[in-house]
C-alpha cells in the first residue's frame, strides 16, 4: 500500500499523467531494486534492476525518444520535458518489472564532464608505522583535491576565463605503489614512499544539479551520479583484480562521442567530444535538403539489412562530418600522453555506434597509424552479454545500444557493495568505496 502511494506521488510531483496500470503497481518482496536512467540526447532509456547477491538482474526495460530541444550536446537544456520522457521509459519498465523501484542511478555525460588521472607522491615522516585508513583517507583527499583544481582550471579555459564550480562524480584507483612495490589494499602496510594514482571525474554543479531536479521530480532516491564513459568501463571491467582488462571504450551517443582507456583493469581517463549520431543526421539534412525526420530515416536506412537506392548519395553526404569525427576520436586518444602504448582493443556502445560507416571507417582507415598503437586496432561492438554481474531476464536487450544502462547499474551495484549501511566508519566506506576498481 505504501508503495502504490509512493508511485502516485511521484505522478503528482511530476504533474505528469500516468497509466493507471503504472499508478497502481506495487513493490514486490524478494530483493532490493535499482533503476539506471541513460538520460542520452536520443532516447532516454531506463532499466529496473533486481539485485540478488552480487549481480543484478533486469526486469523491466523502457526507452523514450527526446526531442531536438531537450538536450544539448549530451547535457539536459530543458528539465521538464526531459522529466517526462523519463517518465515515460520509466513507467514501460516499470510495468513490464511488475515492481516501483526508488533507488537511481543516473549517468552524465557532455564536453563539460572532466575525466583525469592524477598521481600523488607522498613521502611519510614514519615508515615503520603501519599505513591506517585515516591516513589513506587523507591521502586520497589529496589527489581528489589536485584533480578538482585541474578539472576547474580546464573548464576555465574552455569557457573563457569563466569560473565554474564542479563536484566529484566518480573516482577509482589506477595504482598504488609502497616503495616502489603495487598493492591492492594499502591498508596494514609499512613503507616511506607512496605513489596512487587515482581516476576522478568532475561535472559542472549545473549539469548536476538538472539531473538531481529531474529525479527529484520523478520521486526518484539518487543513489549515484555516474560520468557515463566511467558506466561503460565498470560495464566491463567488473571485480576480478586478476582480470587484467585493455581497452578502449566508446560511447557514440546522440549528442557526444565518449571515450574511456582502461589499462590492466584501470580506468586511465576518458574524454568527450561533441559529435555524435545527430551531427551525422544533420549532414543527411543539410547535403540533401530534406529535413530532420527523413535525414534520420535515410540514416537509420544505411543501418538496415536492405540498403536504400540511393545509398552513394548518402554515404557522400556524411563524408565530411565522418572526416571530422575520426579527427576527434585521433585528438581525443592523443591526450593520454603517460601510456606507452594504447589498447589495442576499441569496442563500441551506443546507438550512434550502428551506423556501419563509422565501423567501416575505423576499421579500414589509417587513423591510428600517428597514434601509439603497437598493431592495428581490433574494432567490435560490446555485447550485452559480455557485462559483468550484469544479466538480462527481459530477452529486451539484445545488442549495444543498452551498454551504457547497464554500466550504470553496474556502478549502483558496486555503490551498495561498498559498505554504505548506517553506522559504519564513514572513512572506511570511502576508501572501499575507491579501491573496488
Amino acid at each position: 500500500m505504501l508503495d502504490k502511494a509512493k508511485t502516485l506521488s511521484r505522478s503528482i510531483k511530476s504533474k505528469i499523467p500516468k497509466s493507471p496500470t503504472v499508478s497502481t503497481r506495487t513493490k514486490q518482496p524478494g530483493g532490493e531494486y535499482m533503476v539506471a536512467l541513460d538520460v542520452g540526447t536520443e532516447f532516454v532509456k531506463a532499466l529496473v534492476g533486481q539485485v540478488i547477491g552480487d549481480e543484478v538482474e533486469i526486469i523491466g526495460v523502457g526507452r523514450a525518444h527526446q526531442e531536438l530541444a531537450d538536450m544539448q550536446a549530451g547535457a539536459i537544456a530543458d528539465i521538464a520535458a526531459v522529466v517526462a520522457n523519463c517518465d515515460k521509459a520509466l513507467a514501460a519498465a516499470e510495468q513490464q518489472a511488475g515492481v516501483s523501484a526508488r533507488t537511481a542511478v543516473v549517468g552524465i555525460a557532455g564536453e563539460l564532464v572532466k575525466g583525469t588521472t592524477s598521481m600523488v607522491r607522498f613521502t611519510r615522516k614514519t615508515p615503520s608505522k603501519e599505513l591506517s585508513i585515516d591516513e589513506m583517507a587523507r591521502i586520497i583527499d589529496m589527489v581528489q583535491e589536485r584533480a578538482e583544481a585541474k578539472a576547474r582550471h580546464e573548464l576555465a579555459w574552455e569557457l573563457g576565463g569563466k569560473d565554474v564550480e564542479v563536484r566529484l562524480v566518480n573516482s577509482a584507483l589506477v595504482r598504488i605503489d609502497i616503495d616502489g612495490y603495487k598493492v591492492t589494499n594499502p591498508v596494514g602496510f609499512q613503507g616511506r614512499d607512496i605513489l596512487v594514482e587515482m581516476y576522478t571525474a568532475f561535472a559542472p554543479m549545473i549539469h548536476i544539479g538538472a539531473l538531481e531536479r529531474t529525479a527529484a521530480e520523478l520521486d526518484l532516491e539518487l543513489l549515484a551520479v555516474a560520468a557515463e564513459p566511467f558506466a561503460v568501463a565498470r560495464s566491463v571491467v567488473g571485480d576480478d583484480p586478476n582480470a587484467a582488462v585493455s581497452a578502449i571504450l566508446m560511447d557514440v551517443g546522440g549528442g557526444t562521442t565518449d571515450i574511456a582507456v582502461v589499462n590492466e583493469g584501470g580506468v586511465e581517463g576518458t574524454k568527450m567530444f561533441g559529435i555524435g549520431g545527430r551531427a551525422f543526421t544533420h549532414a543527411i539534412e543539410r547535403e540533401l535538403d530534406v529535413d530532420f525526420v527523413k535525414a534520420e530515416a535515410a540514416k537509420l536506412s544505411l543501418a538496415a539489412t536492405v540498403h536504400p537506392k540511393n545509398k552513394i548519395e548518402l554515404e557522400a553526404a556524411l563524408t565530411k562530418t565522418l572526416k571530422v569525427w575520426i579527427n576527434g576520436v585521433e585528438l581525443a586518444l592523443s591526450e593520454f600522453p603517460k601510456l606507452d602504448h594504447l589498447p589495442h582493443r576499441l569496442l563500441l556502445c551506443g546507438g550512434g555506434s550502428s551506423l556501419q560507416l563509422l565501423m567501416d571507417k575505423l576499421e579500414d582507415s589509417s587513423w591510428y597509424k600517428a597514434l601509439p598503437f603497437t598493431k592495428k586496432p581490433l574494432i567490435q561492438h560490446i555485447k550485452p552479454e559480455e557485462v559483468v554481474g550484469i544479466t538480462d531476464s527481459t530477452g529486451d536487450i539484445t545488442d549495444h545500444t543498452y551498454i551504457t544502462a547497464m554500466g550504470l547499474l553496474r556502478v549502483g551495484m558496486d555503490t551498495l557493495n561498498s559498505g554504505v549501511a548506517e553506522g559504519e566508519n564513514r572513512l572506511r566506506n570511502k576508501l572501499n568505496k575507491v579501491l573496488r576498481v
